[in-house]
This record gives C-alpha cells, sequence and structure tokens, in this order.
C-alpha cells in the first residue's frame, strides 16, 4: 500500500505534516510506503531537527504550492509543479494507492473531478462527517458541503455511499440508513426528502428504517445520515461550535471530546475512483497522523468497486420495472 500525501498543503505545513508523517511512520509496518510530495530539502530538514529516519520515506520533489487562498480550478491548471497536482498525477497513474492532503479543498476537489473522475453512474461524489454517537460508536453524516442543492437521486446515492463507507471501513454490520427531515413520518419534508423517502424505500442492499429528526443525529437510531450538502454543513457547523463553546469554558467531557476533529484526521471523496483524503487546513501533527492512518483504512476497503456493483443493480432493478 502506498499513500502520497501533501506535505505542503495546511496552514501549517510542512513543519506539522512531516511530524504527523514520522508519526503515522512508526504507527505502520513495512508493508506500506509513505511517499511525501513537497519540498523534498525543507522536509528532510525537519525531519533531521527532530529525529527522524528520512530512509524511511520516498519523496517526490514539487516546486510549486496551492495557497488555500487560490482559486482552486486556476490554481491546478496553471501550477502542474504543484504538490497537489503532482499528487493527483501520481494518483492517475496508479503510482500511489491514495492521496491525502489538509490543503486547499477546491483543488483536492478539482483534482477529484477532473483528474480520478467520479464512479460511472456517481452524479455528484460526496464528502462525509463522523458523528460521535452517546454509546460509544459512531455515525456518518453525508453529505457535509459539496453539493448544498440536491436531487433525490443524489440523496440516494449518498446512501449507497455511505453504507459502503460505515460497513467497510468502520465495520458497522448492516448499517442504518436514515434521512434527515423535520419529521419522522413519511409524508414530512419538502419535495427532496419526500421524493428522496420513496427512492430510499426501494433501494436494494441498504438498510432504510426512514426520516429522522435533528435529535437523532447523536443518538442510536441510525448509523448513516443523509442530508443535502446545504442541511449537513449547517449540523456539522453547529456541533463544532458546541465543541467550541465547550473549551472555551474549560469544560471537560469524555463524550463532547470525541468532537474534537484531529482524531478522526480527514474524510474521503465519496464516489471517486481512487482515494483520496481532505483534512482540516488547521490541522496538526495529530490530524495529519491520523489522516494518513484514515486514507490506509480506505485504500484497503477498495470502495470503488464496490461502488460501481450497487449502481448496476440498481440500475438493472430499474430497467426491470420498466
Amino acid at each position: 500500500m502506498r499513500i502520497g500525501i501533501d506535505m505542503m498543503g495546511g496552514d501549517f505545513a510542512p513543519l506539522e505534516t512531516t511530524l504527523g508523517a514520522l508519526h503515522a511512520r512508526r504507527e505502520l509496518d513495512n508493508a506500506h510506503t509513505l511517499v511525501l510530495i513537497g519540498h523534498e530539502a525543507e522536509i528532510r530538514s525537519i525531519m533531521a531537527q527532530h529525529g527522524g529516519d528520512a530512509s524511511a520515506f520516498e519523496f517526490v520533489n514539487t516546486d510549486e504550492v496551492i495557497g488555500m487562498a487560490e482559486n482552486p480550478t486556476k490554481a491546478f491548471q496553471q501550477k502542474p509543479g504543484s504538490s497537489i497536482a503532482v499528487g493527483f498525477h501520481l494518483l492517475k497513474e496508479k503510482k500511489i494507492d491514495a492521496f491525502a492532503s489538509a490543503g486547499n479543498t477546491g483543488a483536492m476537489m478539482v483534482g477529484s473531478m477532473f483528474a480520478i473522475k467520479p464512479v460511472n453512474g456517481i452524479l455528484r461524489p460526496a464528502i462525509s462527517s463522523i458523528v460521535p454517537k452517546e454509546d460509544g460508536g459512531v455515525g456518518i453524516l453525508l453529505d457535509v458541503g459539496i453539493n448544498a442543492d440536491c436531487k433525490p437521486e443524489m440523496l440516494q446515492q449518498f446512501a449507497i455511499l455511505g453504507s459502503i463507507f460505515a460497513e467497510d471501513v468502520y465495520r458497522i454490520a448492516n448499517p442504518r440508513v436514515g434521512l434527515m427531515s423535520i419529521g419522522e413520518e413519511d409524508e414530512k419534508g419538502n419535495m427532496l426528502t419526500k421524493e428522496a423517502n420513496t427512492l430510499l424505500k426501494t433501494t436494494p442492499h441498504i438498510n432504510f428504517i426512514g426520516n429522522l429528526e435533528g435529535r437523532d443525529l447523536f443518538n442510536n437510531k441510525a448509523d448513516v445520515i443523509v442530508c443535502d450538502g446545504f442541511t449537513g454543513n449547517v449540523m456539522l457547523k453547529l456541533a463544532e461550535s458546541f465543541y467550541s463553546l465547550i473549551r472555551k469554558r474549560g469544560l471537560h467531557d469524555t463524550y463532547f471530546d470525541r468532537f474534537d476533529f484531529e482524531n478522526y484526521g480527514g474524510t474521503p471523496v465519496l464516489g471517486v475512483n481512487s482515494t483520496v483524503i481532505i483534512a482540516h487546513g488547521i490541522s496538526n501533527a495529530k490530524a495529519i497522523k491520523n489522516m494518513i492512518l484514515h486514507a490506509c483504512d480506505v485504500a484497503q476497503a477498495g470502495m470503488p468497486d464496490k461502488i460501481s456493483r450497487a449502481l448496476s443493480e440498481i440500475s438493472l432493478g430499474e430497467q426491470l420495472s420498466k
């Protein structure tokens, strides 16, 4: 397994990305190769200062960086020598099995859509967020931001993506899928959720349990929570704000400690033809380490093939029903 890491991505790169890579290397066995993509001399210098062994890594030197505030499409096109563009080139050529970055999120999405491309049949890829559950488990909320406006068929695909992700990466058997709405009854909600509810009832190989309300986000009612990206992003940012308020007030609670994004590292772009992990721009060494470990888990799950098969079965079912 070869994991490519954008060493120049993030507000604190390359120091924190280098330290995170060193931490991850200590936790991974020799079956995993970490390919560090960025300013090689600078990365090696940081490793030397912190007692790291540079010979434990592979390096791909790059001389350009896509800044966090740059226009994603223009930067990706105009900076082919950047760590992000080079990372996607390596991923496309199958020289690495996954690519992870805390850099420009827009540029990462551009690379995912146009270099790697969505799985055949996917209308729009999605990104998810882990939701800590009261019972100690986790739930998966998607989409959380890249698809503000959705069609019912997109929510149907999000349910499939989330189910495969929950089962194959988080080992949740037969994950329960809920649709976020304003009431549990099927007739509640806007046009999008009503039509999506009808579709999800007949979608094969997902365990759809019906509508959820906002109060169900953190309880154990569902394992996968499906919504449009506008709703998902509002819910995610609201949860993050409560965590920030608790921290500011010096309160300590083992449950709310699990809301710290550093524990999860990053999230995959679900529905594309390889493993792409996007991390928070303010990621520190701990978050970068967990981003790399998560990339290994997602790559090993082989999700693109499973997504393709699931979409094929839905397409076949629709043809037979006509």
